[in-house]
């Protein structure tokens, strides 16, 4: 295998769908050993998310061409003595571990960290979480289309709340890309780490916004068909949007309808509805669709979403809000994530910015600043540099510096 900067470098990937193993992939992508940690029975979800109503399909398994490349597949009963002894031992030899299992799970499997820093204090534990570590919604389950795209105020912004097309919103892929920028700065970090030497290192905003739309391009590149836009019917009723009756809009989302769908139908009352021959398949669902999405919202439009919030919780259904911008910047929820700080700003008192979404256990990041005016620092950096003033002065005059 050709070696990368990563190489020699031992990840388990004990995650599911994309975000958490994603980043295994890339670590994959420059050399580094990855360990797929997977069910003995069906393996990672994401290995069927293709099989649902309303996504591509393609002859090759593009969900699992994309982010299950270059990895190991380790299939393991983590709830038996024995599959949980030989993932420890694994633990034992690895540098990375990357999850994204909610902490309810980690903690029934033992492998918080502090179960597995106990069997290997030089272990990175890469932990991904839906909406953060504290707070009252910390431990529900999430994906991207939930916290990453509805509840973060992404998808009103840009499709507005009635499905209308819309331009972009300011840095929606900036922010991104800046992230990617940093891990390839790490990425050179480490290299100068084990060689001594520096290194150009870089990405763009094209190929970032590729990796974001990677699952359409990866299946468009193997061939896939694309299901047909239908209309105002959603072509999965099970992974669309729905009005409350305080018209409040709010995103449903189940990729294992076999297990959720029922909890569903018992939520509503109508158990009865799960076995229904026009609603009990995937198949069914997609052919009876319109019926389905009618029924849905005739029962979401008949209680508030404060109601269905609580109701949502006691049946371990996955949904998110769909919140307008002054919603999202008074969520608690992302507060307790740590997406939001404080920062003091004169002559404006104490304001709130938006955090970097990367946090280091027992590392605090230092506490904001004011951006400083322009050459705000000019002069002090200057004499740093053996600058007399009145070599300063001369060059804020002749406007090669300013200050």
């Amino acid at each position: 295998m050709q070696k990368g900067i990563l190489s020699g470098i031992r990840v388990i990937d004990c995650g599911t769908y994309i975000a958490g193993p994603a980043s295994a992939t890339v670590m994959s992508d420059f050399g580094a050993e990855v360990f797929k940690i997977e069910r003995p029975d069906g393996g990672d979800l994401w290995r069927l998310f293709p099989h649902l109503p309303g996504t591509a399909k393609s002859e090759l398994n593009w969900a699992w061409v994309l982010t299950g490349r270059n990895k190991k597949s380790v299939a393991l009963d983590l709830a038996s003595p024995e599959g949980y002894e030989a993932l420890v031992r694994l633990v034992k030899t690895a540098d990375v571990f990357v999850t994204n299992y909610q902490a309810q799970l980690l903690t029934k499997f033992h492998l918080n960290w502090d179960d597995l820093r106990a069997v290997n204090d030089r272990l990175i534990f890469a932990h991904l979480t839906g909406y953060g570590e504290k707070g009252d919604d910390a431990d529900l389950p999430a994906f991207d289309a939930l916290a990453y795209w509805a509840r973060s105020g992404l998808m009103t912004g840009v499709t507005g709340r009635d499905g209308t097309p819309s331009g972009p919103r300011p840095g929606i892929g900036d922010h991104p890309t800046a992230m990617a920028l940093f891990g390839a700065i790490m990425l050179g970090l480490y290299n100068r780490e084990r060689t001594g030497r520096g290194s150009k290192v870089g990405t763009s905003l094209m190929a970032s916004g590729a990796w974001a739309h990677s699952c359409d391009l990866q299946a468009q590149m193997l061939g896939a068909t694309f299901p047909k836009p239908a209309g105002p019917t959603p072509i999965n009723p099970l992974s669309a949007g729905y009005i409350t009756r305080d018209a409040k809009v709010f995103l449903l989302v189940q990729l294992d309808p076999d297990h959720e769908f029922p909890r569903l139908c018992k939520m509503f009352d109508a158990p009865e509805m799960a076995t229904d021959p026009m609603f009990a398949t995937d198949a069914a669902r997609t052919e009876h669709a319109a019926e389905l999405s009618a029924i849905l919202q005739s029962q979401f439009e008949s209680k508030d979403l404060s109601e269905w919030r609580s109701m949502f919780r006691q049946y371990d259904i996955k949904w998110a809000p769909l919140p307008l911008l002054e919603e999202v910047v008074n969520d608690p929820q992302m507060r307790a994530a740590g997406a939001f700080v404080q920062l003091d700003y004169p002559g404006h008192g104490t304001i709130e910015t938006i955090n970097s979404p990367v946090f280091v256990e027992g590392s605090d990041k230092r506490k904001p600043e004011a951006a400083p005016e322009l050459g705000a620092n000019t002069r002090e950096v200057l004499r740093t540099l053996a600058y007399t003033d009145a070599a300063i002065d001369d060059m804020i005059k002749r406007r090669i510096a300013a200050g």
